[in-house]
C-alpha cells in the first residue's frame, strides 16, 4: 500500500480522499491519516481506523492561510503567527465561522477548530489537488508511538489503508504546538516544533502553557468537549414525554432520531454530533439514548454520551 510520492501517487490520493477514503501522507512533523474534513463519514473512518478511545478533535490541514480564513476566524494574532510560522508546526485553535464547512466530528461538537498550513511538499500538493481541508491526526493505532516514516505507519495500521504516499522520513519528527487563540491570552495547549518562546517573540506577549486538566479543545489534552444543555439520559429502551429519543439500531420507529437505523458504529459516529446538536434545542426537557453496543467506535460514542451526560 506504499506508493512512493509522485504526481501520480499525489493525484490517486486525492481522488481517493474526494471520494471519503482515508490516506496517509507525510508531513514535516509526523505522518498524518487524512481524510476530508467537511465529511461525517470520513472522519468516523479515522476514528475506526486509529481505534482512537475517545473523540478528541483533529488537526485540519490548507494549503494557505486564505483557506483557513473560509473556515475559522482569524484575528490580529492568528494573522501574525501564520505570517511568522506557516507553513510549519503550528496548529492554531480559532472561533468556527458560522458557515465553516468542517465536520462537528472533526472538532469534537466545538465551536472551534484547530487549523494549520503543513510545511510539506507533498502535503500541500495532495491537499491542493484534493481541492478540500483534510483532517490529519498522526498515521498510527492510538496509544502508539507516532509514525516519522512511511514503514511506521504500516507496521502500526497494517492493511487497514488503501494508500500510504511515502514522501521520506519526518523533518521535525514531533507534532505541531497546539496554540488557543480562542481567549485573550494565548495559551499552549500542546508543546511541540514551536516554542513558547518564538511565539512570544513574534506576539510581543506572554504564552500561557494549560494545565494537564484544563478542558480539551485540541489534540493531546485530556478532558471534556460539547455538552449539551438538556439532560441526558443513557441506555434508555423510550423516552418520557416531552423527551427526545436518540436511537441506535431498527428497533426504535419512532425514535426522534436515530444515529443508525441499520445498526452501523461507523455511521453512528459520522452522526453523533450533529444530532445532539438538532436535539439540544427548547422543544425537548431532556435527551434519551438508547444503548450503544461497548465494542469498537462503540467505546468512542459511550465515553462521549458518558461526557456530555455527566452532572453539570
Amino acid at each position: 500500500m506504499i506508493e512512493p510520492a509522485s504526481d501520480l501517487s499525489i493525484a490517486k490520493g486525492a481522488e481517493m480522499l474526494a471520494q471519503g477514503q482515508v490516506v496517509a501522507f507525510p508531513t514535516e512533523t509526523v505522518y498524518g491519516l487524512g481524510a476530508d474534513a467537511t465529511s461525517d463519514p470520513a472522519i468516523a473512518s479515522i476514528y475506526a481506523i486509529k481505534n482512537r478511545p475517545t473523540f478528541n478533535p483533529l488537526i485540519v490541514h490548507v494549503a494557505t492561510p486564505d483557506d483557513a480564513k473560509a473556515l475559522v476566524k482569524v484575528d490580529d494574532r492568528a494573522e501574525t503567527l501564520m505570517q511568522a510560522f506557516w507553513p510549519g508546526p503550528l496548529t492554531l485553535v480559532l472561533p468556527r465561522l458560522p458557515n465553516s464547512p468542517i465536520s462537528l466530528l472533526a472538532s469534537a461538537g466545538l465551536d472551534s477548530i484547530a487549523i494549520r498550513q503543513p510545511d510539506h511538499p507533498v502535503a500541500l500538493a495532495l491537499i491542493r489537488r484534493a481541492g478540500r481541508p483534510i483532517a490529519a491526526p498522526s498515521a498510527n493505532a492510538s496509544g502508539s508511538i507516532s509514525p516519522t516514516t512511511a514503514q511506521h505507519v504500516e507496521d502500526s495500521l497494517g492493511n487497514r489503508l488503501a494508500l500510504i504516499v511515502d514522501g521520506g522520513p519526518c523533518r521535525v519528527g514531533v507534532e505541531s504546538t497546539v496554540l488557543d487563540l480562542t481567549q485573550a491570552d494565548p495559551t499552549i495547549l500542546r508543546p511541540g516544533g514551536v516554542s513558547a518562546q518564538e511565539l512570544e517573540a513574534v506576539l510581543g506577549q506572554s504564552v500561557g502553557i494549560a494545565k494537564h486538566d484544563a478542558n480539551i479543545v485540541a489534540p493531546g489534552m485530556m478532558a471534556s468537549h460539547y455538552a449539551p444543555e438538556r439532560p441526558m439520559r443513557l441506555n434508555q429502551e423510550k423516552a418520557e414525554p416531552g423527551e427526545a429519543l436518540l436511537a441506535f439500531g431498527p428497533n426504535y420507529p419512532h425514535a426522534t432520531l436515530n444515529l443508525s437505523v441499520r445498526g452501523e458504529l461507523t455511521e453512528a459516529a459520522a452522526n453523533l454530533f450533529a444530532m445532539m446538536r438538532r436535539l439540544d434545542i427548547p422543544d425537548y426537557s431532556a435527551i434519551a439514548v438508547t444503548p450503544i453496543p461497548q465494542s469498537g467506535l462503540g467505546l468512542a460514542i459511550n465515553d462521549r454520551l458518558s461526557r456530555a451526560a455527566a452532572p453539570k
